[in-house]
């Protein structure tokens, strides 16, 4: 069977599962997420996984712009200086995103941990690593306009319903094979796209998410999700495969405001391969 082919049947069995567990009813606890995240990041830095080592379930997998490999194989044993991080917490689907800058690397990765019912094993890492040769990559100039963001916590009583964060993600993703899907977005101003390291905001009130959305509408579409979902940050990290830039791995994160789009930060990386259009 071919790898692309064992990959996807993987992520048709694992699919369900991650678009159907942000709505079940559990709750995991903050704690333990925090604790896995930053042995992560440890992790990372010393390229090895001996700070996770105690955390992981029996089967953990590790995954990698969308294709299951072995830990040592991956960039999680490259030793990277961290310049930025930030984790965002789904304690109901038990997982977490974290999003990281290594200029020196050079890296930006995205990563969803995911873990048991409880919080106390991780079952799975799942990165998107970008670096030379992905599209728009440049880690310098991503943590430039990255630093200057706030990404603030919503005020208690303001946060929206899971369905309604994940709704606008998908929407988003959806304008590639969806002539409507525009209109489903709640397109908010000012709202600043960060796609690989082009910006589109120049600090200003009237800034917008809105130019360069696709006006060919009957591209493949942006298959296999894997959501991760932060109620009090207004946020979701979506992975994906990006079909019509040659299968990509594809990592779109997105943060609401007041019920509006405000931030988008995208990660498409192509393997070994320049990413192309």
């Amino acid at each position: 069977m071919a790898p692309i082919l064992k990959l996807f049947i993987f992520l048709d069995a694992l699919h369900p599962l991650v678009t159907a567990t942000p709505f079940l009813k559990v709750d995991c606890g903050r704690a333990a997420l925090s604790a896995a995240a930053d042995a992560y990041i440890a992790a990372q830095t010393a390229g090895s996984i001996t700070p996770l080592q105690s955390l992981f379930a029996p089967n953990w997998t590790y995954t990698e712009n969308n294709k299951v490999i072995p830990h040592t194989a991956g960039v999680l044993h490259k030793a990277l200086k961290i310049e930025h991080r930030r984790t965002n917490f789904d304690t109901v689907a038990c997982a977490t995103y974290t999003e990281l800058v290594a200029p020196s690397g050079p890296y930006v990765i995205g990563t969803q941990i995911r873990h048991s019912a409880d919080g106390s094993k991780v079952t799975s890492i799942d990165s998107v690593a970008s670096t030379t040769g992905s599209w728009l990559f440049n880690a310098t100039k991503t943590l430039e306009y990255i630093v200057k963001e706030k990404w603030d916590k919503i005020p208690d009583g303001k946060f929206d319903t899971r369905e309604k964060i994940q709704a606008a993600g998908d929407a988003y993703l959806d304008m590639w094979s969806d002539a409507h899907a525009h209109e489903k977005v709640p397109w908010g101003t000012p709202c600043v796209r960060l796609e690989g390291s082009v910006y589109t905001g120049k600090g200003a009130a009237d800034d917008s998410c809105q130019p360069g959305i696709p006006s060919n509408h009957s591209q493949a579409p942006n298959t296999h999700r894997r959501y991760v979902i932060d109620q009090e940050l207004g946020s979701v990290s979506i992975f994906c495969v990006w079909e019509h830039m040659m299968n990509a791995a594809d990592s779109h994160e997105f943060k609401l405001e007041n019920g509006k789009l405000r931030f988008v930060h995208t990660m498409t990386t192509c393997g070994d391969k320049v990413c192309k259009l």
